[in-house]
Order: C-alpha cells, then sequence, then structure tokens
C-alpha cells in the first residue's frame, strides 16, 4: 500500500491505515533519510494505540517504552550503534519476541537480527510538508 500525507494534518489518516493494514503483526520497521518523519509518526501510532505517556526519541536511551492498556509498545532508535553487537547486548530479542509492539527506526543498523515477519514502513519526502509512505508486510 502506498500514499502521499499532505501536512501533519493528516498523519492521523495516516497511522490509521498503517495499522489497519499491518492487522496482527506488531514489528514495524521504519525506514527513511534523517527528517522524514520517522519518529513523529511514531508518536502518532502510539497514541492511537493508547498510551498516556509522552513519547520522544529514544535516540540516546535506545529504546523507550510506553505503557498501554494490553502491554507495552517499545520505540528504538538504532541510528547510534556502532555494531550489531549492541543490540545483542541490550537483549534486543527479548523485546521483539515479547509480542508487544516494537516500533524500529534505522533497523538498517541491524539487517542481519530482524525477525522473519514484519511491517515495512517507508517515508520519502515529496517536500518540507508532504511525504510519501510505502507500507508492506513481509
Amino acid at each position: 500500500m502506498k500514499f502521499e500525507v499532505v501536512g501533519l494534518a493528516e498523519l492521523e489518516v495516516a497511522a490509521k491505515k498503517i495499522l489497519q493494514e499491518a492487522k496482527e503483526e506488531k514489528i514495524f520497521l521504519f525506514y527513511g533519510n534523517m527528517g522524514a518523519g520517522k519518529t513523529t509518526l511514531i508518536n502518532k501510532l502510539c497514541a492511537l494505540l493508547g498510551t498516556k505517556d509522552p513519547t520522544s526519541s529514544p535516540t540516546f536511551s535506545i529504546v523507550n517504552e510506553y505503557e498501554v492498556e494490553k502491554g507495552s509498545i517499545y520505540h528504538f532508535d538504532f541510528y547510534r550503534l556502532k555494531t550489531q553487537n549492541e543490540a545483542f547486548d541490550m537483549g534486543y530479542e527479548d523485546y521483539f519476541y515479547s509480542g508487544n509492539y516494537c516500533f524500529v527506526e534505522w533497523p538498517e543498523k541491524i539487517a542481519d537480527l530482524l525477525p522473519e515477519h514484519y511491517v515495512k514502513v517507508e517515508i520519502e519526502v515529496l517536500n518540507e510538508a508532504d511525504r510519501a509512505i510505502e507500507v508492506n508486510i513481509i
């Protein structure tokens, strides 16, 4: 599924489309250049899933956990990883196979560790406010 988002006003509609497309999948990998809007989209997804916690980029902590009624949401930012071993050290498998939602920014940094099934979300910058988003179930 591919669609365009015109400004921040359409972000909630985009997040709803992504969750509908994903069905039962709970691992989401976000691809896009720096500043494409990965964190902003993840923040909207977290809100739709019911977190009351303030959401932000886990750039320095690598993972943030948000509570929801039926479990947790884990938000990863692997941008600062120097090697895949750092993901091993943090116990990424415990998160990925917990049955909870996992939103992963910069998954290319852990390409050899990705689960077999996931939702791939690619964000392309069209201009300052607009984005093209492609969603595929892998």
